[in-house]
């Protein structure tokens, strides 16, 4: 009988272990130059693991590093594992990854970014309620939401976007490095501000902001908002330790003669300024033009390499109250890759591409910026010129993976 009972025990500890499949992975450097915290992303599918990926261990020369498993498009299975890595100039760098069908354990390390989204409470006695999706067919809950949308950050910057016919990305500057939006919650108070931290560094009003997609009305010369839609709805995708996704999406958007279900997906990742912008379309485009870019900052420098890279650098109130706060330096930029632009045009507070995707259901941009108050940043138009000329050209020469 004691015998039996071991072998049940036995067998029932075989049972419960998890199972795990392994790949080799390289990460190659194609610039002379060293990058940090690079971000690596890998299909599960890739992977090919004989069981579903619940859970992912990354290791760089036998030392774990932190990476996430992702669920990206809703269907309750994982389809992406990210993490960062720093490659050498003209390098190769080797990583073990270890799949396996166990979850990993919530807080594994420690989080490099931030997201939230809140219900507002009117009461000083409740908290704002978090939530990580809403949708409404009246496409405003511009007023419902604290900070008016979700919003996300890394170690480096803040960003929000607008739940409002805008859904315009707007900025939050620090002076130092670290994690914010928890406790200033977008707003700091006098006693916060004392401390050092950072605060609403931009007054967008009706512009893009810094790369926010707009339409184009061609015979007015100017971009138009996403207005009318059916629905519109805002997602935290992911929240950490290595990125955070969030998307904004709106079903039904009358454009013209077209009726587009259309996505912004927004993707940060710990120790950087930038921001990918991926649009997605339900459906194959026909010749709608579509435009991004930055705002004209009053009485800003800016620059343009007319092929898709745009930046200024101005100064500004970054909100109407110009008693409690000072005015705001700031530098923006995007960067829109060519096969999209059909052209450059200015309008009346923004700086401008016209891109047009036709027989196609996707695209991929890119935004960041700079706060002048950053201790870690750039003070000057010319060093932020400088820098987003290199920025590009990253983008352009990306680290190429393959999996053995």
């Amino acid at each position: 009988m004691r015998k039996f009972f071991l072998c049940i025990t036995w067998l029932s500890a075989v049972m419960v272990l998890a199972a795990t499949h392994e790949v080799e992975v390289s990460i190659e450097n194609p610039l002379s130059q060293h990058r940090i915290d690079v971000p690596v992303v890998i299909s599960v599918y890739d992977v090919d693991a004989p069981f579903e990926i619940k859970s992912a261990t990354v290791y760089v020369a036998g030392e774990e590093i932190p990476s996430q498993v992702d669920d990206t498009d809703g269907d309750k299975h994982a389809d992406e594992i990210a993490f960062l890595v720093d490659v050498l100039a003209g390098a190769q760098l080797d990583v073990r990854v270890v799949v396996s069908d166990e979850p990993s354990l919530p807080h594994r390390y420690a989080s490099r970014v931030y997201a939230d989204m809140l219900v507002a409470s009117k009461s000083k006695k409740r908290p704002h309620m978090p939530i990580n999706s809403i949708s409404t067919p009246s496409g405003d809950l511009y007023n419902y939401l604290h900070h008016h949308g979700p919003a996300f950050e890394s170690e480096l910057v803040a960003y929000r976007l607008y739940f409002d016919r805008k859904q315009t990305v707007d900025i939050y500057g620090k002076f130092n490095k670290g994690h914010e939006l928890q406790s200033s919650g977008w707003y700091p108070n006098d006693e916060q501000l004392s401390q050092g931290y950072g605060d609403d560094v931009l007054r967008v009003s009706g512009s893009c902001g810094v790369g926010t997609l707009k339409g184009w009305n061609a015979k007015k010369k100017k971009a138009v908002h996403i207005d009318p839609v059916s629905n519109r709805s805002a997602t935290i995708v992911a929240a950490g330790p290595v990125r955070t996704i969030v998307e904004m999406a709106v079903d039904g958007w009358q454009y013209g003669d077209s009726h587009l279900d259309m996505s912004c997906r927004y993707t940060l990742y710990g120790g950087h300024r930038d921001v990918q912008v991926d649009v997605n379309f339900a459906q194959p485009l026909g010749n709608e033009i579509f435009c991004t870019g930055v705002q004209d900052i009053k009485g800003s420098q800016s620059m343009s390499d007319h092929r898709g890279l745009i930046a200024c650098w101005g100064t500004d109130w970054p909100v109407n109250d110009t008693i409690k706060y000072a005015k705001e330096t700031v530098g923006l930029a995007a960067y829109i890759p060519t096969q999209y632009i059909v052209g450059e045009e200015k309008d009346k507070v923004n700086y401008l591409y016209q891109m047009s995707m036709p027989g196609k259901t996707s695209m991929r941009y890119y935004i960041t910026f700079t706060s002048m108050k950053e201790c870690y940043g750039y003070k000057s138009a010319e060093q932020w010129f400088e820098y987003v000329t290199a920025w590009r050209k990253e983008l352009d020469s990306p680290c190429v993976v393959i999996i053995k």
